[in-house]
């Protein structure tokens, strides 16, 4: 019997430290291979040639030519699916989401201050199995319209919108929104993304929508026009306090090996808001949020689940999808207008 390939992977980073770090990770899974390191692009170049690998990591910052060129350049000749390794720096954060935004499909951090070793050997494969699967998507013009010709099939009166992704999620998530008027309903959003990324995910967002976005913080209330976005390293979860609908985060267990997870905040929602609520289940590898996802269906809520030809993962999406928990399956460019108010 034929053993399956295993996935390839190149990486890249001008430390020998970190290359060392994630190749013995990478190397402990039986169905993923270190097909090669480089410490610069000019190296990995030639490398990408040669080896012919499946996934890339790649550091932001490296000598002789910076991450953000060489992405451009691999999306440009050889479009491969890229996970971008990068430091906590706000600087370097903010350049790891321009990443995404031209193409590549997840970001995660470095080993230092909040995000450990150990979280790497758990985040890291995972990663990697699902940026193997995916379809790198360069960004959309930002002259695009996704309220061209589209017609709004949000509830009347709807409360709360809550919005869950994973792989590929930032760039979707962007898309959304930026599609979205300044006086929609409150919005929550879980992209699962390290700590320190997701504030820097926030203020891009903030950056390029009408409506104001930040991150999350404990006790928060949810106010027309305002969307929050889950803390990485937290879950956000939404109850029903006395002066209305208020965001609380937590850290208790992770959930689809998940923390900020869709399915947390996807089932607190059913529980404060059920039929009065709104929610999105975005590109992404894994189940999370499809069983969140079906508690608000259930609830009356108005569910979308992602088209599989728009996703770069179709996995979170399609779970919700075979669980009967959409009311409606879209391509991303038709989400906003679904969630608008005619």
């Amino acid at each position: 019997m034929t053993s399956r390939r295993r996935t390839r992977v190149l990486i890249v980073d001008d430390s020998a430290i970190v290359r060392r770090v994630l190749s013995g990770i990478l190397e402990a899974e039986p169905d993923i291979e270190v097909a090669g390191a480089a410490p610069d692009p000019y190296i990995a170049r030639d490398k990408i040639v040669a080896l012919q690998p499946d996934v890339i990591t790649l550091d932001i910052e490296m000598p002789r030519m910076d991450g953000l060129t060489f992405l451009d350049r691999i999306m440009e000749h050889r479009p491969t699916p890229v996970v971008i390794i990068s430091s906590l720096a706000q600087a370097s954060c903010e350049a790891a989401l321009e990443a995404v935004r031209r193409g590549a499909v997840d970001v995660l951090a470095k080993p230092g201050g909040p995000y450990s070793v150990s979280d790497l050997k758990g985040d890291l494969p995972r990663r990697i199995r699902a940026a193997a699967q995916s379809r790198p998507r360069p960004a959309e013009p930002a002259s695009s319209s996704p309220l061209a010709g589209r017609r709004p099939t949000a509830r009347d009166h709807c409360e709360l919108i809550a919005i869950g992704a994973s792989t590929g999620g930032t760039q979707a998530i962007e898309a959304v929104l930026s599609g979205l008027p300044a006086d929609m309903p409150p919005i929550v959003i879980v992209q699962h993304i390290p700590p320190v990324f997701s504030a820097a995910f926030a203020q891009r967002l903030d950056s390029t929508c009408r409506l104001r976005v930040r991150e999350a913080r404990d006790g928060d209330p949810l106010r027309s026009g305002t969307a929050l976005v889950a803390p990485g390293g937290f879950h956000m979860t939404v109850e029903r306090g006395a002066s209305g609908l208020e965001a609380r985060l937590n850290q208790s267990p992770k959930v689809c090996f998940q923390r900020p997870a869709v399915d947390v905040l996807f089932h607190s929602v059913a529980r404060a808001a059920g039929q009065r609520a709104a929610a999105v289940l975005l590109t992404g590898m894994g189940k999370d949020g499809a069983e969140g996802m079906l508690a608000l269906h259930k609830s009356g809520a108005f569910t979308i689940a992602q088209d599989e030809a728009t996703c770069v993962v179709f996995g979170m999406p399609r779970e919700a999808i075979r669980l009967g928990a959409a009311s409606r399956v879209a391509p991303l460019d038709q989400i906003a207008g679904s969630l608008s108010a005619a």
